[in-house]
């Protein structure tokens, strides 16, 4: 309570409210005169009217914010110093939240804050000092006394926080002192240091943000991945920043495995989240790089080589932690001195046919042989095994098949109004020069009820002509952003690099040579709208003219995006893709990124969407149409790549996914069918060659053999018949377009039967081989649109 006494003796108190009184001395003791604008916190009533007189009576210029409103009038008029009214009886209006709302943005941080309390209890005035308070004055204090501390705060030269061991308010070690404490760490014996960490963390938009925002930036990025690491408990255990606005983390007494878990879960929670930074909201990447303390004896060197882990990191924006390598200091993913096997594995790749009859026919035909020899027939058990593997996969089309005729409709509503969405393009242009600027204008005749931007990714090693157009259709069309990936070396890199910048709920992910349908963003929102996060779309190929390889791929994509990924999402109850028209949940995107070292990039983000228990759908009336390979070799260059992914992907997921409990028991016999049975199936029905020699052998030619006997026959008739059911379901279920050119559907019919399949298996074992030899380049697969030879990476 203020008291309305004064005395005369010299330094006596006088309350507050005195200064109200005319006679109240307007000038301090010292003969100074108060100045400076002093913001007032404070719910309005008689307390926050008297502390105003007090402060105007000094010689000060006072405005008023109620708590709640601080940042907003600070941005209005910058105060010298701020005055805040500490009430702890008013429920959300005590002097902690007016503290915590203050020092919270950019400009209150290195404001004077002083708490006016409305008692001298220490407790209390400890309180708030420990919490951001520079001063607390008792409200019964002399008005001359507050005006000398607010003088005093104004007067002197603040310690920048770098210049502090540790900033009091979020822990954060200055880089000096973070690397004396890691120095401290690495002198301890190795014995007691019982492994540890060092890891630092850039973020990708950093140079954007800097350039748009300025250099204060980067301190307040630090500050919100410190934020985040502290928000995930015991994961790090100290925490710095440098003057790039760089996040050091230290982890001591943490194996690398764990450390690796804990900076993934950093990653994608970092990812996940936006942020607040400068007054926007913001969407940061990432870049981690991190390296084992073990064997570590200087701290400023080991921090040089977590950072050149980051810039590595940079590169790919895919979230994942990378480990410091000796390659590379200074110069990432460069200069790197081949090795024999990288000098011999282009040799052996050309061999992998050979290779592959050798695994798959000599070697077999050799074990059974030789097991014949100690008594086993193992070659009459493995007919059967074969013949029952056969019988198998051809069950498994036509039940896909019957499924793909009941697959779920899209919502005919949705179950919100239209956001803001995004149609992201990747491009490498060298490749896609020809007809790029064609599929930028089909993106800008769609029809969507909401705001639509179509953002092109694209990286390119020289500049070229074709961006001068783009550039004008931008100037033109708003719609269209440019978004240039430098050093970008995959489509992967180029989707991380856009999916910060886009502005939309949902976004479309698309070839550079696909022309979605008008309404394809209206109809995915359907799906996404009511309870779905990721939807595939069909694809339809639109070159079927241009070649005989042409017209053979679209209407093996109508078997695909028509008939199979339909009834297998039916079947098993998940669908797989979303690499070329899908449609992802931003944020889920965000989450997830696209690891450019996966050969089908767009596959493995599936699966480690539906592990976090994402939901897919696939709609084939959802179309978007693309281009064909037109050539034989060009076929095969895109079918090994989607052999080879299939297989990484069935090699990273398929044990990951039968232990996780986010999948059903009917899925994990999906993924077991889909992981595990397709790449085991190729190398089975290569086992009829082995077989029949055996059987030969053991015959005593090949005209002793009963080629009659009422079960092979009867299981080859089945298998065989699998193709052309296949193939009247594509032909039931194709686009309006492709339906009617019936001599397509027979064509197909014929050559699946008795050739194309036997290529695919053919391919798919060369992609093991290649997978197993180290060979993961990315072959470009050259494209025809009309007379227009285009490529595509």
């Amino acid at each position: 309570m203020l008291t309305s006494h004064r005395t005369t003796s010299q330094g006596s108190p006088t309350a507050l409210l005195d200064a109200a009184d005319p006679a109240a001395p307007t000038t301090p003791a010292d003969g100074s005169r108060g100045g400076g604008h002093v913001l007032v916190v404070g719910a309005p009533g008689p307390r926050l009217e008297r502390l105003t007189r007090t402060l105007r009576a000094t010689g000060h210029e006072v405005s008023h914010a109620p708590p709640g409103e601080v940042d907003r009038r600070m941005g209005q008029a910058h105060p010298d110093a701020i005055v805040a009214l500490d009430d702890r009886g008013a429920p959300g209006d005590s002097g902690l939240d007016v503290i915590r709302e203050v020092r919270t943005g950019p400009a209150g941080r290195a404001l004077p804050l002083l708490m006016v309390t409305a008692g001298p209890e220490p407790a209390g005035a400890a309180d708030l000092l420990r919490h951001g308070a520079d001063d607390c004055v008792p409200e019964a204090s002399d008005p001359d006394e507050l005006s000398a501390r607010i003088e005093a705060k104004l007067r002197r030269v603040p310690v920048p926080v770098e210049n502090l061991p540790r900033d009091p308010r979020t822990g954060l070690y200055s880089h000096a002192h973070f690397l004396d404490e890691l120095d401290r760490e690495l002198r301890r014996p190795e014995a007691a240091r019982n492994g540890g960490v060092l890891a630092v963390v850039g973020v990708a938009e950093m140079a954007a943000l800097e350039a748009r925002l300025g250099p204060r930036i980067r301190r307040e990025v630090a500050e919100r991945l410190a934020g985040v690491a502290e928000r995930l408990g015991s994961f790090c255990d100290r925490l710095g920043w440098d003057d790039d606005g760089q996040l050091l983390m230290l982890l001591p007494g943490v194996d690398e495995e764990t450390a690796r878990r804990g900076l993934e879960k950093f990653a994608a929670t970092v990812a996940g989240t936006r942020f607040i930074v400068a007054d926007e909201n913001v969407r940061l990447t990432p870049a981690i790089g991190w390296l084992p303390l073990a064997g570590c004896a200087d701290g400023g060197r080991a921090a040089g080589q977590a950072r050149d882990a980051v810039q590595e990191a940079l590169r790919h924006r895919d979230l994942r932690p990378v480990r410091y390598a000796p390659w590379m200091r200074g110069t990432p993913h460069r200069h790197r001195r081949p090795s024999f096997s990288a000098l011999v594995r282009p040799a052996l790749s050309a061999l992998s046919p050979v290779l592959a009859l050798l695994l798959g026919v000599a070697v077999p035909f050799v074990l059974y042989l030789q097991t014949y020899a100690l008594g086993w027939d193992l070659g009459s058990a493995m007919y059967w095994v074969v013949v029952a593997g056969l019988v198998l996969s051809a069950l498994l089309i036509v039940l896909e098949c019957l499924f793909s005729l009941d697959a779920a409709a899209r919502p005919e509503t949705p179950g919100a109004p239209y956001p803001p969405a995004s149609a992201v393009i990747a491009a490498y242009l060298p490749n896609e020069a020809a007809t790029i600027v064609e599929t930028v204008e089909s993106f800008l005749r769609l029809d969507y009820p909401g705001e639509l931007e179509i953002l092109l990714a694209y990286n390119t090693p020289h500049p070229l002509p074709v961006e001068d157009t783009l550039r004008e259709i931008a100037a033109r069309d708003p719609r269209l952003v440019l978004l240039p990936v430098a050093g970008s070396t995959s489509k992967a890199q180029n989707i991380n690099a856009a999916v910060t910048r886009v502005r939309g709920e949902f976004v479309g992910i698309f070839d550079a040579d696909h022309h979605p349908a008008r309404t394809a963003f209206r109809d995915a929102w359907h799906w996404l709208s009511n309870g779905h996060d990721v939807v595939q779309g069909h694809c339809v190929i639109r070159n079927g003219e241009s070649s005989r390889i042409a017209e053979l791929v679209a209407v093996e994509f109508e078997a695909i995006y028509a008939v199979s990924h339909p009834g297998r999402t039916r079947l098993y109850g998940f669908g797989v893709f979303g690499g070329s028209n899908g449609f992802w949940r931003t944020d889920l995107l965000a989450r997830i990124r696209m690891h450019g070292s996966m050969l089908t990039e767009d596959i493995d983000s599936t699966l480690r969407a539906l592990g976090e228990g994402a939901r897919f759908a696939v709609d084939r009336t959802l179309i978007s149409r693309e281009l064909a390979p037109t050539t034989l070799k060009a076929l095969w260059n895109q079918r090994s790549r989607w052999a080879q992914g299939w297989l990484q992907v069935s090699l990273r997921h398929l044990w990951r996914s039968l232990r996780s409990p986010a999948f059903t028991a009917r899925q994990k016999l999906g993924l077991c069918v889909l992981l595990g049975w397709r790449e085991v199936q190729p190398w089975l029905t290569l086992q009829i060659l082995p077989i029949l020699l055996y059987s030969a052998w053991k015959a005593g030619g090949l005209h002793r053999l009963d080629w009659a006997v009422p079960v092979c026959v009867l299981a080859v008739l089945f298998t065989m018949a699998a193709g052309p059911v296949q193939a009247l379901f594509a032909w039931r279920l194709a686009v309006p377009e492709l339906r009617s050119r019936g001599r397509w559907f027979w064509s197909y019919l014929l050559v699946s039967t008795f050739f194309y399949s036997h290529f695919k298996n053919m391919v798919a074992r060369q992609a093991h081989l290649k997978e197993a030899l180290g060979d993961r380049q990315w072959r470009v697969t050259p494209r025809a649109a009309g007379a227009k030879a285009v490529a595509r990476r």
